[in-house]
């Protein structure tokens, strides 16, 4: 019999570890992307330019830094190598000039190892290795993309094939080739496959797209007369980034009802998580391949293995253990059907910020559920944004999960100048507190700050102003860490260092408000002042109110008691100092704590 805590039992653990959890393993299924870099290898390709680089080398960088990256952002995709225009063939279909440096399968350190290994090669090294002929077909090069996706044992969601050439006509004088070519590429469209050209300028002429390549590729723009500018996206290519690519997935479909059977549904998906450390793999010490965990339970006093059927559970009440059925436990996690049910409408203003309860997840209608779920959600999203309201819901998101009241926040769609959306239209479901969630915190009274103080407070926070957007941070821990795992499999001496733009510029940041920033410390923390052990210094011409005290170096220092009373500055001075006003000025103390002292002095004035 296992004693259980009353969280453990029914509610299942804490829902934000079991959200992650269990939606991240119920999408291990979910179909992989595929991608191919087809690389043009005849001699044109491997002519330097100012910089001593050639196109072919700019390539294989790309392809190394996208393998490195797909290894940290997602593992399961498939990557695979094709070279054409070589004098070597390697591939099923004895394709004459095609070569397969790398089959579709997942990217690997060894992957990335052959790679380096090519970007030292010399020229001739690679001539000796692969060889160069321009009696290729482009038309068997697309084939043999096609028959690597073909033969893939694993579900492809995505097929992509990279075109790398800065040949802009290959079959100028072979119209037979051309049109296989033409031909092929249409196929590779009509099956699933996109074909995207990376295309590379020779020195002193442009890549005419016209000349060839329109006629091959395939967009929603059927007028191509220009590309992208190459620069930008070999930059984009060799970009590191070191995170993990989530997916647009949806965590679950549950029903919306409005109630009397009116009923539309939505799509629930997670905008922000957090993105943490891989987990540990056990792996056998002499083979290195993975193990299993297998539990097992045994009675304490026989050492008898316990089967599921043996087992009870309980919670202690009043010390004593009150027993549980399965189906009983069942049935108190039971609280009715799955779905989100409207209770009603609340102004905007009755949502602050302080509920904060748990991450908010967003939603998005689902026609192929229910047909008319579009129209439905885009009127509610309208006439909310409209009134400025929020809905008030109950929402269980599984069954056997507690239900938990959450606010529906509408979210307008937001275009750019291209009219490329920003942000999508939805509602975020805020996560609202119960009763017993909510708590109430005393705290002392804070010193309160005069104008002056306020005024240059205002300067300070106008000169430190700046555009902040978590997309331009990495988390730097992260960082460190795939670098330091990458440099152990590819067998680096020293990791790659990272930048931790989590570091702020106090250089700059003095630049800009190093002044404002020096007079505000001067009028909350002037001269005598050194962590709130001393008193602020004050020259005061000798009343009945004023009171001396020494410091540390034996210096007397005079204090107007009443002026500082007055001013809110009681809290400032220490204890002895209080103490010693009240002792000249003959005050009746009421307590000897310093929130005592002040309140004594500021009756005594009548404040």
């Amino acid at each position: 019999m296992s004693d259980l805590t009353w969280g453990n039992q029914f509610d299942g653990g804490d829902d934000d570890v079991d959200d992650e959890q269990d939606y991240s393993s119920r999408w291990q299924t979910v179909a992989r992307d595929g991608l191919i870099m087809l690389i043009d290898c005849t001699t044109s390709m491997f002519v330097c330019d100012d910089d001593d680089e050639s196109p072919f080398d700019l390539c294989i960088k790309c392809a190394k830094n996208m393998m490195q990256n797909k290894i940290i952002s997602s593992d399961r995709d498939l990557m695979g190598i094709v070279f054409f225009g070589t004098e070597n063939l390697k591939n099923s279909s004895d394709f004459k000039h095609i070569y397969i440096l790398q089959d579709l399968n997942q990217p690997s350190a060894e992957r990335v190892l052959q790679l380096e290994e090519i970007m030292s090669y010399q020229p001739e090294d690679f001539k000796k290795e692969y060889g160069h002929n321009a009696g290729f077909s482009l038309s068997d090069a697309l084939w043999t993309c096609s028959n690597l996706f073909s033969n893939c044992s694993h579900k492809l969601g995505y097929k992509r094939v990279m075109l790398f050439t800065n040949n802009d006509n290959p079959h100028s004088e072979n119209n037979s080739l051309r049109n296989q070519a033409i031909r092929k590429a249409k196929d590779l469209y009509e099956t699933g496959i996109q074909l995207d050209l990376m295309h590379m300028q020779k020195p002193g002429q442009t890549f005419d797209v016209t000349a060839f390549y329109k006629d091959c590729l395939f967009s929603n723009d059927d007028e191509i007369t220009a590309l992208p500018d190459p620069a930008e996206q070999f930059e984009e290519l060799l970009t590191r980034v070191r995170s993990k690519d989530h997916k647009k997935r949806t965590s679950g479909k549950v029903n919306f009802s409005f109630g009397n059977g009116v009923d539309m549904a939505v799509g629930i998906y997670n905008l922000v998580r957090q993105c943490s450390r891989p987990y540990g793999v056990k792996l056998y010490k002499r083979t290195n391949e993975e193990i299993r965990t297998n539990s097992k339970t045994f009675l304490k006093e026989t050492c008898e293995i316990l089967m599921p059927q043996d087992l009870k559970k309980a919670a202690t009440y009043g010390g004593k253990k009150i027993c549980f059925e399965k189906n009983e436990i069942n049935e108190i996690k039971t609280f009715g059907k799955t779905g989100i049910t409207l209770l009603g409408f609340k102004p905007h203003s009755y949502l602050k910020r302080h509920h904060h309860v748990k991450p908010a997840q967003f939603i998005y209608p689902e026609e192929t559920v229910i047909k008319g779920s579009t129209t439905m959600f885009s009127a509610l999203l309208q006439k909310t944004l409209e009134k400025n309201v929020i809905a008030i819901c109950l929402y269980t998101p599984r069954k056997n999960t507690p239900p938990k009241f959450v606010a529906l926040l509408p979210q307008a769609e937001e275009l750019d100048d291209q009219r490329v959306q920003i942000t999508p239209p939805g509602f975020h479901v805020i996560f609202l507190p119960f009763a017993d969630d909510l708590r109430t915190l005393k705290f002392e009274e804070m010193p309160r700050a005069n104008t002056e103080q306020i005024e240059k407070a205002k300067d300070v926070i106008k000169k430190l102003s700046f555009k902040f957007s978590s997309d331009e941070f990495e988390n730097p821990a992260l960082q460190k860490y795939y670098a330091n795992l990458e440099a152990l499999a590819l067998e680096r001496d020293e990791p790659e260092p990272t930048d931790d733009l989590t570091i702020p510029n106090h250089e700059q940041m003095m630049k800009r408000a190093g002044k404002v920033i020096k007079e505000f410390e001067d009028l909350v923390f002037p001269d005598g002042y050194k962590d709130g052990k001393s008193a602020a210094k004050r020259k005061a011409p000798a009343t009945g109110n004023a009171a001396k005290r020494t410091k540390n170096d034996g210096d007397e220092v005079d204090i107007d008691i009443e002026k500082e009373a007055k001013a809110g500055q009681l809290n400032k001075l220490t204890v002895p100092v209080l103490k010693a006003c009240i002792g000249q000025m003959k005050i009746k103390m009421k307590g000897t704590k310093k929130a005592d002292l002040i309140d004594s002095i500021n009756k005594h004035f009548g404040l």
